[in-house]
This record gives structure tokens, sequence and C-alpha cells, in this order.
């Protein structure tokens, strides 16, 4: 039961995008499609997991003066390992479409979060628990962006057209302000939902 509730709390009541609207910068910038938005949720979930792993083994070692330099160590190995995997085997369209972005997982604040609060301070499965649920809240709050974004911008998703007609594309939803504006309405439902939720218990 735990470990369940730690799933539910990074997919629901502390999703990373939705409730603690962290790492933005990435998440309005990989957006524009679903497919980017999918693969920069599970790199970092991927990086996450594993470097809360690492941390949670060594977390004793680690005294306050070198803490915070020796998670940033950690996190760069996977996040170069990462890359070189992303650079050797995925298509050369996701890897130029993630760029820097996939860098900048190593100062992501989800990343880093989770190693604080969480992977520093607790044993090793529960804190590979916590940085899955967390990095699956992240993955589920980018694809759904992303989803949003693609199909009202291009009229497609995952690159499979659905609306073939361009006068029924917004392409404002594939540039900036359209990730604001999707972000802004999906928080603004789900505040709505949850007020109406607490109303009616």
């Amino acid at each position: 039961m735990k470990y369940t509730a730690l799933l539910k709390n990074g997919i629901i009541d502390e999703n990373p995008v939705f409730v603690q609207l962290i790492a933005l910068c990435p998440l309005l910038a990989v957006t524009t499609s679903a497919i980017n938005a999918l693969a920069m949720g599970l790199c970092t979930t991927a990086v996450m997991i594993c470097a809360c792993a690492v941390i949670s083994i060594l977390r004793r070692f680690f005294s306050s003066e070198i803490r915070i330099a020796g998670f940033v160590v950690i996190v760069a190995g996977f996040v170069t390992i990462l890359q070189l995997l992303m650079e050797a085997y995925t298509p050369p369209s996701i890897n130029e479409a993630l760029g820097i972005y996939i860098p900048l997982i190593v100062v992501n604040c989800i990343v880093f979060s989770r190693i604080e609060s969480f992977a520093s301070k607790n044993k090793l499965f529960p804190s590979i628990v916590d940085a899955l649920g967390m990095g699956m809240g992240f993955t589920l709050g980018l694809l759904t962006i992303g989803i949003i974004r693609e199909l009202t911008g291009s009229g497609a998703i995952f690159g499979y057209e659905l609306l073939h007609n361009p006068s029924s594309h917004v392409l404002i939803m594939v540039m900036a302000p359209g990730g604001f504006f999707t972000l802004g309405t999906i928080i603004m439902v789900r505040k709505n939902y949850m007020r109406r939720k607490r109303g009616g218990d």
C-alpha cells in the first residue's frame, strides 16, 4: 500500500507539471509534438530512477559539505550515458528536437527535488518507486500537453495526420504561447474539478 501511495503521489497528488509547476522550460519547449514530449519524459524518468537508486545506496557517505556536488556528479554521469545511447540508437529527428534539453536534465528541478527530499533520506526500493511515480507524472504531463498542442497546431498525433484541412490548424499552439495557454487551461480545469469534488464531499 505504501508503494501504491508513492506512485499515486507522483502521478496525481504532487504531479510535477500540473501541481508543482516545476521544470517548465523543457516542458514548454519540447511539447510541440507528442513524440518529443514522450521521449523527454522517458529520458528524465530513466535518469531520475538511476540517480535516486545510487544516491539512496550511498546516502550515508555524503557529508553536508559535498552533498550537492556529489549529487550533480552522479546525475551528470547518467545524463552522459543517456545522451550517448540516444545518439547511437534513437532517430536523429528526436535527438535534434530534444537538443540541449537532454544535458539540462543535470540541473532539472524534478530530479534534484526527489534526490534531496526523498532518495537521500530513504532506502533503495522506496526511492526507486518514488522516482518512478514522479517520472510517470512528469511524462504524463508532457504527453498530455504534447498531444493537445500537436493536434490543434498541426492536426496530427505522433505524426499521424488526423485533421487534413490546414484551415483548422491553430499555428500558435506549436509556438511558445501555445504551451503556456495549454498548461494554464489544464491547470484551470483541474483546479475547478478539485474544487467541485471537495464541495461535493
